[in-house]
């Protein structure tokens, strides 16, 4: 299974995650990057620097897979509660 790591940027900051977990594959990445996400706004509240973070997962050779906003996960997340 490839490794991805998932780097928190805000602004020209970046918080680097230097273990990564093996994933299967990059739709298996969005899903924990969202559900990261969502704990980390759950635990630290919708901040207006924190809602302006992006987590940026790579694969081992330090390609950009995806980027999510951290806004996003908050779009996403009231679009699935209004489902029926």
């Amino acid at each position: 299974m490839p490794r991805y790591f998932f780097n928190t940027r805000l602004g020209d900051e970046v918080v680097d995650d230097p273990d990564g977990e093996l994933l299967r594959n990059p739709d298996h990445a969005w899903e924990v990057a969202r559900s990261m996400i969502m704990q980390l706004l759950r635990s630290e509240g919708t901040q207006r620097d924190l809602l302006a973070a992006v987590l940026e997962v790579t694969d081992e050779q330090g390609e950009i897979v995806l980027e999510f906003p951290f806004s996003e996960a908050l779009l996403d997340s009231a679009d699935s509660t209004t489902r029926h």
